[in-house]
């Protein structure tokens, strides 16, 4: 029988720049990595012969890379990924990175970063991949079914303190009113290179209790927001990851209201764009359940009116106006002033949940209400809400269409596509795109005509 070929490995180069790096003898990252291994239950006896079996490309087997990973980041007081160590073996990038829902806040952190590492980098894996409701799903599940973590405090790191959670908590509602103004197009790519450059080193840093879960609620939030620009600038596969990182993240703040805010207000829409309504209901009841008696009313009439969305788009009226109902009771609890709302759900007033109402009426197919509610939200968003207001005129040209006014709703689609002339949004366009689709049965009406040669002189 012949002898079987011997397959050479690779000398382990990452691995080896990295212990130069954290000035470690090979002895010495030995007995780290036995010690976290015992933090987490794990007998471990490697020794400096075990190292170097490790710089000549061998591969250890089950959790011990992401330990190796853990001892050489707290050496080096940053995070380091099981990537960055070569160890990844083709496993934890591709296209997983992102997606899992971390059972540890070591592990919380690093899915984070590798997430806003490798958006930066542009791996076309993130944006190319498509998405799947049960990739939503799932982390909801995990999320609801497990409670805060019990602690996240760090000793190891440069020190991080209330002013650098301000800053984030700053940077974050500067970047808001930017892409209500101008659109995800132009702000995303700021968001991924603050959250990659200062946030993720924030993230690595010493922290006590309290200033930790301070930093996991912003950076959570800044991560949402992420996410929702993923939207906008036409990347669902990458939002999805965002905001599966954000629910993780929110449950390491201990913030369950927020937690809540994730489902309902950027899973279930992101669900609602893809055409899946029973996820939409689902994610939106979840939030419900898990923040029972944590959140304000605002908050629950948000999540309320998510649910509603879901219903309406399974044509279930019924379950709908309960939902609708409850929404709009919620939101007469909460009164006229939000200051006493988390900043989370401040800006969700009578014109977003207006908004919202006339989605539903579109998707029953009640053109009087929708029409009347997208009036109303016309009416109470401020002209700093460029894409708010953009998406309000088109809803309202949708249910003119679908009572027949065709004239008038060219006409109100004009007003949007002049409005989104100004913005560089996805959202916006893919809005227009669904009225064209409508205008479609009264192509030959002059009035018709126009609007479509004006959108291709939008697009060119």
């Amino acid at each position: 029988m012949a002898a079987r070929p011997l397959v050479a490995r690779q000398p382990n180069e990452r691995l080896q720049a990295l212990i130069q790096e954290a000035g470690c003898s090979n002895a010495g990252l030995a007995r780290r990595v036995n010690m976290v291994g015992a933090e987490r239950g794990l007998d471990l006896r490697y020794d400096k012969t075990s190292v170097a079996r490790w710089l000549r490309g061998q591969q250890p087997r089950g959790r011990a890379p992401g330990v190796i990973a853990e001892a050489l980041g707290r050496k080096l007081g940053r995070t380091v990924t099981i990537d960055e160590i070569g160890m990844a073996n083709g496993k934890n990038l591709a296209s997983g990175v992102g997606l899992q829902f971390s059972p540890t806040v070591m592990g919380a952190i690093e899915q984070a970063c590798e997430l806003w590492r490798s958006d930066v980098g542009r791996r076309d894996f993130l944006s190319g991949s498509a998405v799947a409701s049960s990739a939503l799903v799932e982390p909801s599940r995990d999320w609801l079914i497990t409670g805060a973590d019990p602690a996240v405090a760090r000793n190891t790191g440069a020190r991080v303190g209330d002013s650098d959670v301000e800053a984030v908590r700053a940077m974050t509602a500067a970047l808001i009113d930017l892409d209500h103004r101008f659109g995800s197009g132009h702000v995303r790519p700021v968001v991924v290179h603050y959250l990659n450059s200062v946030v993720s080193g924030l993230l690595s840093g010493s922290y006590r209790e309290s200033v930790g879960r301070r930093l996991f609620a912003a950076v959570s939030r800044l991560t949402e927001l992420a996410g929702y620009m993923a939207i906008d600038t036409g990347q669902p596969g990458l939002a999805q990851r965002y905001y599966i990182q954000a629910l993780r993240l929110a449950q390491a703040s201990g913030d369950r209201g927020y937690g809540g805010y994730v489902l309902a207000a950027s899973m279930s829409h992101l669900a609602a764009q893809l055409g899946n309504p029973r996820e939409i209901a689902q994610l939106a009841r979840a939030a419900q359940e898990g923040a029972r008696g944590q959140v304000a009313p605002r908050a629950q009439a948000m999540f309320h009116a998510a649910e509603a969305r879901g219903h309406a788009l399974l044509g279930d009226a019924r379950t709908c106006e309960a939902a609708v109902g409850r929404a709009v009771t919620a939101l007469e609890q909460s009164g006229d002033a939000s200051g006493d709302d988390p900043d989370w759900i401040r800006h969700f007033d009578h014109a977003y949940l207006a908004d919202e109402l006339a989605h539903c009426y579109r998707d029953l197919g009640r053109p009087e209400a929708a029409a009347r509610h997208a009036e109303d939200s016309l009416a109470g968003h401020p002209e700093s809400r460029a894409r708010r207001r953009a998406i309000g005129l088109v809803l309202l040209a949708t249910s003119q269409v679908q009572q027949r006014e065709v004239e008038e709703a060219c006409r109100t689609g004009t007003r949007a596509v002049e409005l989104l002339g100004t913005l560089r949004s996805s959202r916006g366009a893919e809005y227009l795109d669904d009225l064209q689709q409508r205008l479609e049965p009264y192509a030959n009406e002059p009035a018709v005509r126009e609007f479509g040669a004006r959108l291709e002189i939008q697009a060119a």
